[in-house]
């Protein structure tokens, strides 16, 4: 262990100045250091833990060259020289509105609602799209390597000393209940389709707050040993939900998180997840790609439907009266919502109901009519106008922060892109 005050020189020079010790793990310590008036995180490696650690160092050396397209991922910024036997470098700080996914897990922590949840599946997604367009794999996706902004669900993702090219292992495997089960066979090193198996378990256990793999089977392990985890998820591996065999349901008291959202999830989302740990499972090939899953959850966050009661759920799977309008269980009744053609999401009609970009950004919201609520809007929230031709042919310019009336007809030209409202 280094000391508060240490100094540390780096290999293009200077010395970062340790100030705090933010962590420790299996390879090594996390402090928190100042450099060149700047604050960073800086992690210094036990060598003794690393299988090849030149190989290892000689990857960072590159990572801190080439980086990673997505700005989600905290990549290393200057490598240390090498100090005392180990080595390191330092990378950005981790804001303090930034949670850990284990206490998002543990519920420690509770992300702001639906969108939240949704928003950083999308944002996980989007970037593991990235790095694995860009010929490189994570290696060890797992609860501890993402942090997450409850209020609306940005993403941080650390521990990229993992990253590698294809290819190339550094020797880590991974954490049990994440690795892939040809990985936990022993049969193979990490890779970009042992990274898809591993992102379908995050996103399965950011929707539905359980192991996908969790079941009354496993339970009947009184102590999971490591025999036991080498069983259940490498040679014996059973979706909770697998269709052919219910020898592994979630067990009421127990799994109750799963057995509640797995009911909500509409059945695209289901069947996603059914795919993913049963064909998934035995074909690696054949496993979600990450733009498969982005189309899945942004239609999925184009499905959330909130009540002024609190209440949030999923469009496809709420109740509805016999007129189409949604019922929330407090018994409010909503309009049938509308379709905007070309944005792959529908507008339910309740206050702040939110459209997207691509990324997180909100562009619009729903919004009433001060003098006739019921009269609604399309709040527009980017920095352009809009541009809105009415049903009667009525063409209006829409700046930031009015609205666009929500009729069945309306064509919203949104940036370079034009939408029509339908039923």
């Amino acid at each position: 262990m280094l000391k508060i005050g240490d100094r540390i020189p780096l290999e293009l020079g200077g010395a970062a100045k340790i100030t705090a010790v933010l962590g420790s793990g299996g390879q090594g310590t996390v402090y928190r250091a100042e450099f060149a008036g700047k604050e960073y995180a800086l992690k210094m490696y036990f060598p003794s833990k690393l299988k090849r650690p030149e190989l290892f160092r000689d990857n960072l050396a590159r990572l801190t060259e080439e980086g990673v397209a997505d700005e989600a991922f905290l990549m290393p910024k200057l490598l240390t020289a090498k100090y005392d036997g180990s080595f390191g470098f330092l990378m950005g700080l981790i804001p303090e509105d930034y949670k850990p996914f284990s206490d998002i897990l543990n519920a420690r922590v509770r992300l702001s609602g639906l969108y939240s949840v949704v928003n950083s599946a999308i944002r996980i997604t989007s970037a593991f799209r990235t790095l694995h367009n860009s010929g490189k794999s994570y290696q060890d996706l797992n609860d501890g390597g993402f942090f997450i902004r409850p209020s609306d669900g940005d993403v941080l993702i650390c521990d990229c000393d993992n990253i590698a090219p294809y290819g190339e292992h550094l020797g880590i495997a991974g954490k049990p209940g994440y690795m892939a089960p040809e990985i936990v066979r022993g049969e193979k090193a990490p890779d970009k389709l042992t990274d898809r198996y591993s992102l379908a378990v995050v996103l399965f256990r950011l929707l539905l707050r359980g192991d996908p793999l969790e079941g009354s089977k496993v339970l009947k392990s009184v102590c999971l040993t490591e025999e036991a985890e080498r069983r259940h998820y490498g040679f014996e591996p059973m979706f909770v939900y697998d269709p052919d065999n219910d020898s592994n349901r979630p067990v009421r008291g127990v799994h109750n998180n799963i057995i509640k959202f797995w009911r909500i999830m509409p059945d695209y989302i289901r069947d996603a997840f059914t795919f993913s740990f049963t064909v998934g499972i035995e074909q690696p090939q054949k496993r979600l790609i990450e733009k498969q899953w982005l189309d899945l959850l942004i239609r999925l966050r184009g499905d959330i439907t909130a009540c002024s009661c609190g209440s949030q759920s999923f469009l496809s799977t709420s109740e509805a009266d016999a007129e189409g309008k949604i019922i929330c269980p407090c018994g409010q009744h909503y309009p049938k919502p509308i379709t905007l053609n070309g944005a792959r999401q529908s507008i339910l009609l309740f206050d702040g109901a939110k459209l997207f970009d691509d990324r997180l950004g909100v562009t619009a919201e729903v919004v009433r009519n001060k003098n006739n609520p019921g009269l609604w809007g399309l709040k527009n929230l980017s920095d352009n106008e809009w541009y809105c031709t009415l049903p009667n042919g009525t063409e209006k310019t829409i700046p930031r922060d009015s609205a666009a009336p929500i009729f069945v007809g309306t064509s919203v030209k949104m940036g370079g892109n034009k939408y029509l409202m339908e039923d």
